[in-house]
């Protein structure tokens, strides 16, 4: 006999979508599929096995099928196979949710797509990022969008139904050994702050795959100026990507008060030691670093793009985009102003409180599943 989740659905088969790279959107299906799972849902998600190792969507009460990156030839065959008795799929990202569009090619299951963020590229490239956006958005019967601009772009693209669906990300985590309360000391995380090497000076903390759109040259031209004060900022920057080789060059060239630490698992931790967060790129949406510094009480400086904004309300410093002098500014005026940093703090916490909880974006998401995989009634 079949089970029943609390809505009165009979074991209602959801098949979640993930490309495997980005930590916001894997978070995310991680949060989801605990939440889905605990009201009665059965969850398939379909990554990378590494996505599973890192995200333990089967800790999380899930089915993983592994599912390669869209450069394998064989990953729509595969996921065509995981959607085969699937009541509706969901898929995150725009190439995930391309494969998916291809994968039931024909068949009438519904397709939820969320917009985490939007997709970056140059040249004859972006132009393909178009096509597949469009392709997308006329394909799915629902589009997510994480922020209201992200809403629009789907609209724009043909989407015959787009909602705004913010998502949460798990709550607040402080360092260990780190008590309450100590996130207002002059030099929180001490260890920490020794083996990043910032003990005596004040630590800013970017983190972010490294890619042109992250603002990262910016960050750069920006840390030049810092480089005059007479406690130097270090600059740290978490993340891996093809910026790379480029970036240390620039650094160790111009001798810049940064360092590149490639990808971490404990950026929580590393958050809560930094007296700053930087988010200078373009085109950031439902940022992750700035609901992480929001939660490790970290004042925010953040070029205003994208959703930027909608996110952070009045709670961080925002600075035009592209401008290098006006990031090298604010970071400047906030260390040396103790109240508005600790300013900022108070309303950060204040924004975070009123952002969603995972228990509200999980009941959020199951009421479009509900209304997407109701019988219709008879006429």
């Amino acid at each position: 006999m079949s089970s029943h989740s609390p809505h009165g659905q009979s074991s209602l088969r959801t098949v979640q979508v993930l490309g495997g790279g980005n930590a916001g959107s894997s978070t995310h299906v991680r949060s989801l599929a605990a939440g889905l799972v605990a009201r009665g849902v059965r969850v398939t998600v379909c990554a990378p096995v590494d996505a599973d190792h890192a995200y333990d969507f089967t800790g999380a009460g899930a089915e993983h099928v592994h599912v390669p990156r869209s450069s394998d030839p064989g990953s729509v065959a595969a996921l065509r196979a995981a959607c085969t008795d699937a009541d509706l799929v969901h898929a995150h990202g725009l190439h995930a949710s391309f494969r998916a569009v291809l994968a039931l090619g024909g068949r009438r299951t519904p397709l939820v797509v969320t917009w985490h963020n939007r997709a970056h590229a140059e040249g004859a490239r972006a132009h393909l990022l178009r096509l597949l956006e469009r392709r997308v958005a006329k394909a799915a019967t629902v589009v997510l969008g994480t922020t209201s601009d992200l809403v629009d772009r789907a609209r724009r693209t043909g989407a015959r139904d787009a909602r705004l669906a913010a998502v949460a990300l798990p709550g607040p985590r402080r360092a260990v050994g780190q008590a309450e309360g100590q996130e207002d000391a002059d030099q929180p995380c001490p260890k920490m702050r020794a083996e990043l090497g910032a003990m005596g000076r004040p630590l800013l903390m970017a983190v972010g795959s490294l890619d042109r759109h992250r603002g990262y040259d910016l960050l750069l031209d920006a840390s030049r100026a810092w480089g005059r004060r007479e406690s130097v900022p270090l600059v740290v920057i978490v993340g891996e990507g093809p910026q790379r080789a480029e970036l240390q060059r620039r650094i160790e060239d111009e001798e810049l008060p940064v360092r590149l630490i490639g990808r971490r698992d404990d950026v929580g931790e590393l958050l809560a030691a930094a007296d700053l967060a930087l988010l200078p790129g373009r085109g950031e949406s439902r940022s992750v670093l700035a609901q992480e510094a929001f939660h490790a009480r970290v004042p925010l400086v953040a070029a205003l793009t994208g959703g930027i904004r909608e996110l952070v309300g009045d709670a961080a410093e925002l600075v035009p985009p592209d401008d290098a002098q006006a990031l090298s500014e604010a970071v400047v005026r906030l260390l040396d102003d103790p109240e508005r940093c600790a300013l900022l703090r108070d309303l950060g916490s204040r924004q975070a409180a009123t952002w969603p909880t995972e228990d509200e974006t999980v009941a959020q998401v199951l009421s479009v599943y509900d209304e997407l995989t109701r019988p219709q009634p008879m006429i």
